[in-house]
C-alpha cells in the first residue's frame, strides 16, 4: 500500500461520480451513512460531505461531513467564556462523521481529512462560529482528536471541541 503522500489525492464535495459501494471503515453506522444517507443529507442541506479520493479512481478512501450546531455557553471552559458574548447558545460547526476505509488505516488519511475539515471551517467567512465539535464514537477516536488538540467537554465525555482561535493558530 502506498502512503497518503505517495498518492495523488484530492478531497472533494461528495457527488454521483464517487464510488461509495465498497467503502468499509469498520463501523457499520459510518459505512451506512456514506453509502445510503450522505447524498440525501447534502441535497436537503442537513450536512455537507467531503470525500478523499485518488485522482485515478472514483473509490472513496475516506470522508467527513460538516453540519451547523450550537453549544451551551456554560459547557465551555471559563477562559473561553470570558471572551464571548453572554448568549445562552454559541454557534459551532459539527464534524458529524469522519472515517477512513479500513484498507487505508494508519496511513495519515484521517489526519488529512481532519486538517481539510478544519481549514474548510476556518475559511467559512459567511457564518459565525466559536468552535468545532466532534462526538467521538469510541476511545480510539477520542485519542485521535485529543492528539489534534481537541478538548473534552468533561473528563469522561466522548464529545470534544476545538476553539476557533486554536484552529486559527494552527494554520
Amino acid at each position: 500500500m502506498k502512503s497518503a503522500r505517495e498518492h495523488h489525492l484530492s478531497i472533494e464535495a461528495l457527488d454521483i461520480r464517487h464510488d461509495r459501494k465498497i467503502f468499509s471503515c469498520g463501523s457499520v453506522a459510518l459505512d451506512r451513512y456514506l453509502i445510503r444517507q450522505a447524498s440525501q443529507d447534502t441535497r436537503k442541506h442537513v450536512a455537507a460531505t467531503f470525500v478523499l479520493v485518488a485522482t485515478d479512481s472514483p473509490s472513496v478512501l475516506g470522508y467527513y461531513s460538516l453540519s451547523a450546531t450550537s453549544i451551551e455557553l456554560r459547557e465551555l471552559p471559563e477562559g473561553l467564556i470570558k471572551k464571548l458574548p453572554k448568549y445562552p447558545l454559541m454557534p459551532a460547526i459539527l464534524i458529524a462523521r469522519l472515517a477512513v476505509d479500513k484498507t487505508r488505516h494508519a496511513k495519515g488519511y484521517g489526519q488529512l481529512l481532519l486538517i481539510d475539515a478544519l481549514k474548510r471551517c476556518l475559511n467559512t467567512q459567511d457564518i459565525g462560529w466559536v468552535a468545532v465539535i466532534v462526538d467521538a464514537k469510541d476511545e480510539h477516536a477520542v485519542t485521535f482528536y485529543e492528539h489534534h488538540h481537541f478538548i473534552r467537554f468533561s473528563p469522561n465525555a466522548p464529545r470534544l471541541f476545538l476553539p476557533r482561535s486554536t484552529i486559527a493558530s494552527l494554520f
